[in-house]
C-alpha cells in the first residue's frame, strides 16, 4: 500500500566517524596488500589502492590521536636512527647443522642419524620430514603482541640481535596486524630476501645515480648483500625504496596452549597455520617420507634452482613431529632434528689472469675473462664471459682484478662484480680490438648494437662452418647433402678452409672422412657440380652478408643486374634499392670493402660458379608493392616457399609473425597461433585462391 510518507525525503546517510573510517581503510588496505604481495591475486587496480592509501594518510594526519603502529601507512618508514637498539631474543635463534655432502647421499646421512637417535630399526616405518628451501637472505624474528607487529629483530649472535622494526614494516608481504585467532604472543621467524629481478632493477638505478655523479652510491654484489644492506639501513625511508620480500619458516616464543595458544602436533601444521594468518610460505615446502623422498626433493629443487625468482643455497630437512623434535633435542646448540643440505656454491672469488676476445660462428666478438681456476657451481671454472665491451666497461673488469664469479646450472659463468679495494693502481681499462683477432678483418659495431662483429665472414676461420652451411642452404646456392656433420668433418680435418675449397674436393679427400662411402662421395660431388649453376639473388644471399636476407638479395639483383655493380655500389646508390635502409647499406658496403671477401668471391667465380646477369630490370609497378603477408598452415596447391617467392616477385614482403603492420594472413588448413593472432588484431585473412587473384589482379 502506498502512503504519503513513502515519498518524504529520506535523511542523508551519515558519514562514518573518522575512527570507523580509518579502521575500514586499514582493513581494506591490509587485505589488498596481502592479495597483491602474498597471493599474487590483486583485486583492485593500483590507482584504486593508491586512492585508499592517500585517504587513510589524510585522515591520520587530521587525527594524530588515532595513529597506530599496525597502520599500512607505517610501511613508508619513520625518522632515521642514529643506531639500532639491541634486542635479546626470548627464544634463541639458533643455527642448524650444515650437511657438507652436497650429493644426494647428504640426505641419506641425515636420515641415518635421526633413525639412530630415535632407536629405529630397519623394520620400522620411515620418519616423516618437512622439506623446505634454504633461502639466501637474512634471518628475521617478528614479534606480535595482541595481533600487532611490535618488533622485528635480526638474528645477531643468536642470543641478541638488532631492532630493525621500522625497516621491516616497509616489507609489504609482512602483515602488520594478525587475525583475531592469532595467539596473544607470537614470534614468527623467516627470511628477508630480494628477488633477482628486483635486484637487477635496484642495481640499474644505482648505476644511473653513479653515472650522474652521486656521491657515496654503489652497486650491490648479490641479492643477499642488497637485502641485508636494506634491512640494516638507518634511514627507513631509504629502506622503503629497496624491494624486499619475506618467507616464514618457523616460530620463536608463542603463547602456550595452556594459556590459549595454538597446540600444534607437526611442523607442517604450524606452517599451514602461519599461512592462514597471512604469512607467505614457500610453495615448494612439502612433507617427505624417509630418505628416498628427501633425496627426490633435493634433486627436484636442484633442477629448478636456476628458474626460481630468488636465490637459494640449499634445502632444509626437519623432522615433522614436534614430539619427536623434542625427543631428539639439541647438540652443541644445534637441533638434531634439522639439517641444511646445501648445493655447490654458485659464486666464488678468483683473479682475472687475462682478457681474451673470442669470435663466434656468426662473427660476434665476445670478451672473455681468463681466471685462476676456481670451483663454483659444481665444476672448475677458468673462463667467464664479459658479454660485450659495454658490459665489460660497466663492470670495469681489468687484468689482475679480484672478482666474484657466478655459475648457475648450465649458464655460462660470468663475472658478477669486481672487488675494487683489491685492485692494483696500474691496471689498464679493457678496450675491444677494432680488428678480428682470428683473421684480421675490420671489427665493426653497428648503430644501436651492443656487439662488435668481424666483417670477414667468408674468410674468417672462426666463422668457417657457419659460412659454409649458410652458403649450402636450400634457399641459397643449395648443395644437397652438405649438412652440419659433414661440414664439421670437412673443416675439422682441414680439407675445407674457405668456400672455394668445396669445389676443389675430389674422391680421394672425401674417402678419408669417417662414414663416407663411394656412393655418398659421388653424390656430394654431383651436388657441388649442380650448385655451380645458380642465380644472382641466391648467390648474394649465400654470401651471408649481415642483414641481407632473401628478399633484400632479390631487390639488389633486380636493381643492379650484376654482381660487380652490387660490389662497387656506394652507400648512396644502395639506398636507392627498395628494402635497403642505412644499416643494410652500410653492412653491404663494409662486407665488400674487405679484400678477403672479394678474393673469396673471385675464387668462387674461377671455380665455375655462375649465374645469368644483364642490365638492371625496368622497375614496372608491382602489384603487391608495400604489402606485408604472413603465410600459415598448408595451402591447397602452393608450398609455403612457392607462395613466398610469388609474393616477393610481385613486390610484397613475407614476414614470419603477425603484427599490426601485417596486411594479409594467407591461411591454409591446420593454421595455428598465427591465425588466432590475426583474428585478435583484426588483420585481413585470405585463402590461397584470394592470394592468386591478387597476384593476377591486385585491384580485386
Amino acid at each position: 500500500m502506498v502512503t504519503p510518507d513513502m515519498f518524504a525525503p529520506s535523511e542523508p546517510r551519515k558519514a562514518p566517524a573518522p575512527a570507523e573510517r580509518i579502521a575500514i581503510l586499514r582493513d581494506q588496505l591490509n587485505e589488498h596488500a596481502h592479495r597483491y604481495y602474498v597471493l599474487d591475486e590483486p583485486a583492485i587496480p593500483d590507482a584504486e589502492y593508491d586512492r585508499l592509501f592517500q585517504e587513510l594518510q589524510a585522515l591520520e594526519a587530521q587525527h594524530p590521536e588515532l595513529a597506530s603502529p599496525d597502520s599500512p601507512t607505517r610501511r613508508v618508514g619513520g625518522k632515521p636512527l642514529d643506531q639500532f637498539a639491541s634486542v635479546r631474543h626470548a627464544v634463541p635463534m639458533l643455527s642448524i647443522r650444515t650437511e657438507t655432502d652436497t650429493e644426494a647421499t647428504g640426505a641419506q646421512n641425515f636420515d641415518v642419524r635421526v633413525r639412530k637417535e630415535l632407536g629405529l630399526g630397519e623394520g620400522d616405518p620411515p620418519v616423516e620430514y618437512v622439506a623446505e628451501l634454504k633461502f639466501d637472505g637474512l634471518a628475521i624474528n617478528l614479534r606480535y603482541e595482541h595481533g600487532v607487529l611490535v618488533q622485528a629483530a635480526t638474528r645477531g649472535d643468536g642470543e641478541t640481535g638488532e631492532d630493525v622494526t621500522q625497516n621491516i614494516r616497509t616489507i609489504r608481504q609482512i602483515p602488520l596486524r594478525l587475525p583475531k585467532d592469532a595467539p596473544t604472543v607470537l614470534e614468527v621467524r623467516g627470511e628477508v630476501y630480494m628477488r633477482r629481478d628486483h635486484f637487477e632493477s635496484l642495481n640499474e638505478r644505482q648505476r644511473e645515480k653513479i653515472a650522474k655523479g652521486a656521491k657515496g652510491e654503489k652497486t650491490f654484489v648479490n641479492p643477499r648483500n642488497a637485502a641485508a644492506g636494506a634491512v640494516r639501513q638507518l634511514d627507513p625511508a631509504i629502506a622503503a625504496q629497496r624491494p624486499l620480500s619475506f618467507f616464514a619458516y618457523g616460530v620463536g616464543e608463542v603463547t602456550p596452549p595452556e594459556e590459549g595458544g595454538p597446540d600444534f602436533d607437526t611442523h607442517f601444521q604450524l606452517l599451514l597455520t602461519l599461512k592462514s594468518w597471512g604469512f607467505p610460505v614457500a610453495a615448494q615446502t612439502q612433507t617427505a617420507q624417509g630418505a628416498s623422498e628427501l633425496i627426490a626433493f633435493h634433486e627436484k629443487i636442484g633442477r629448478a634452482r636456476d628458474q626460481l625468482p630468488y636465490d637459494i643455497d640449499g634445502v632444509v630437512y626437519k623432522v615433522n613431529s614436534l614430539a619427536l623434535q623434542k625427543k631428539l633435542g639439541f647438540v652443541t646448540r644445534e637441533p638434531r632434528w634439522a639439517v641444511a643440505h646445501k648445493y655447490p656454491a654458485q659464486e666464488q672469488m678468483t683473479t682475472v689472469l687475462a682478457i681474451d676476445v673470442q669470435v663466434g660462428r656468426t662473427g660476434k666478438l665476445t670478451p672473455v675473462a681468463k681466471l685462476a681456476p676456481v670451483f663454483v657451481g659444481g665444476v672448475t671454472v677458468t673462463n667467464a664471459t664479459l658479454h660485450n665491451e659495454d658490459e665489460a666497461r660497466r663492470k670495469d673488469v681489468r687484468i689482475g682484478d679480484t672478482v666474484i664469479v657466478r655459475r648457475a646450472g648450465d649458464v655460462i659463468p660470468e663475472v658478477v662484480s669486481v672487488l675494487l679495494d683489491k685492485r692494483t693502481q696500474d691496471a689498464p681499462q679493457f678496450t675491444m680490438p677494432r680488428t678480428c683477432p682470428v683473421c684480421g678483418s675490420d671489427a665493426v659495431r653497428e648503430e644501436g648494437e651492443a656487439d662488435y662483429r668481424c666483417t670477414g665472414g667468408l674468410f674468417c676461420g672462426a666463422q668457417r662452418k657457419e659460412a659454409i652451411l649458410h652458403y649450402a642452404h636450400r634457399r641459397a646456392v643449395e648443395i644437397e647433402g652438405l649438412g652440419d656433420k659433414l661440414v664439421e668433418q670437412l673443416v675439422d680435418a682441414g680439407v675445407v678452409r674457405t668456400l672455394p675449397d668445396l669445389y676443389r674436393l675430389g674422391l680421394t679427400a672425401l674417402a678419408g672422412l669417417e662414414r663416407m662411402a663411394d656412393k655418398s662421395a659421388n653424390n656430394l660431388l654431383e651436388a657441388l657440380e649442380k650448385s655451380k649453376q645458380t642465380t644472382l639473388p641466391r648467390f648474394l644471399f649465400g654470401l651471408g652478408i649481415r642483414h641481407v636476407g632473401e628478399a633484400t638479395a632479390k631487390e639488389l639483383a633486380r636493381h643492379f643486374g650484376s654482381l660487380d655493380a652490387v660490389m662497387d655500389a656506394t652507400e648512396e646508390q644502395l639506398l636507392e634499392v627498395n628494402d635497403v635502409g642505412p644499416i643494410v647499406a652500410q653492412s653491404i658496403r663494409t662486407f665488400f670493402d674487405q679484400p678477403h671477401n672479394r678474393e673469396v668471391v673471385e675464387q668462387l667465380r674461377a671455380c665455375g660458379v655462375s649465374w645469368p646477369e644483364g642490365e638492371p630490370a625496368a622497375r614496372a609497378p608491382q602489384p603487391l608493392s608495400g604489402k606485408t603477408f604472413v603465410i600459415t598452415g598448408t595451402l591447397p596447391t602452393l608450398s609455403r616457399d612457392e607462395a613466398k617467392d610469388r609474393v616477393e616477385a610481385a613486390g610484397g614482403k613475407v614476414a614470419g609473425s603477425v603484427s599490426k603492420k601485417t596486411d594479409f594472413v594467407v591461411a591454409g588448413t591446420e593454421a595455428g597461433s598465427k591465425l588466432t593472432k590475426a583474428q585478435e588484431l583484426g588483420v585481413a585473412i585470405i585463402d590461397e585462391a584470394a592470394l592468386l587473384a591478387m597476384l593476377a589482379d591486385p585491384a580485386d
